[in-house]
């Protein structure tokens, strides 16, 4: 990984190429995040650095000393990154949509919505029941769940009705149309994860 940034999902629009073509866009409100702790081989076993985004009025006093360190306000989203070159970042550092440009390819991780308590057909797109001859009023039901005798019992992981989102979904080789670096602000084509309002990650695509 090269370079990230922690940022907030505003929402969905669009904008016109240099052809006239509307292109779909998410434009994310990207930092400005800073850096507030860095991890070395010798000290943690690894190297890494921790970038802090959104400011937060009070925090306890062992997070008040953890941001007194890098001598930044206090941030309420942290992440962790392990970067090829940690050295090019200073603790304190401050990190603004800059660090990409248009026509950059990234990854976008993310909280996906959440759907509360659903049901096979919405959650896994299982196939329904006929709705006639006898089939009774289970035409959205999940079906069987196995053998009665072996193994007698539900084998784990099996797809059944529960929880719908609210999981962490990583959305990539997505491309950026265009960055405001006055205001913060990053265009990417397509949609991301999320509701918005929501934190995502911005990072250097894998596959690109």
């Amino acid at each position: 990984m090269q370079k990230a940034i922690i940022g907030k999902k505003i929402g969905m629009t669009q904008i016109f190429d240099q052809t006239g073509k509307v292109v779909p866009v998410t434009v994310v409100e990207a930092g400005p995040c800073v850096v507030s702790m860095k991890k070395t081989v010798e000290n943690d076993g690894y190297a890494a650095v921790q970038l802090g985004f959104g400011d937060l009025k009070k925090v306890n006093k062992p997070m008040a000393g953890h941001f007194k360190k890098a001598n930044a306000a206090p941030k309420r989203t942290l992440r962790e990154f392990r970067f090829e070159n940690t050295d090019a970042y200073e603790l304190g550092q401050v990190i603004k949509a800059d660090v990409f440009a248009a026509g950059d390819k990234i990854d976008v991780t993310g909280t996906s919505k959440g759907k509360g308590y659903a049901g096979v057909i919405k959650r896994w797109n299982f196939q329904r029941l006929k709705e006639t001859h006898g089939s009774g009023p289970v035409a959205r039901h999940g079906g069987s769940m196995g053998a009665c005798s072996t193994p007698s019992r539900v084998w784990k992981g099996k797809k059944m009705a529960g929880h719908l989102g609210t999981e962490k979904v990583t959305v990539q080789n997505l491309a950026v149309v265009k960055v405001d670096v006055e205001n913060n602000l990053i265009a990417i084509k397509g949609a991301i994860p999320g509701p918005n309002g929501g934190t995502v990650v911005l990072k250097d695509s894998c596959k690109a």
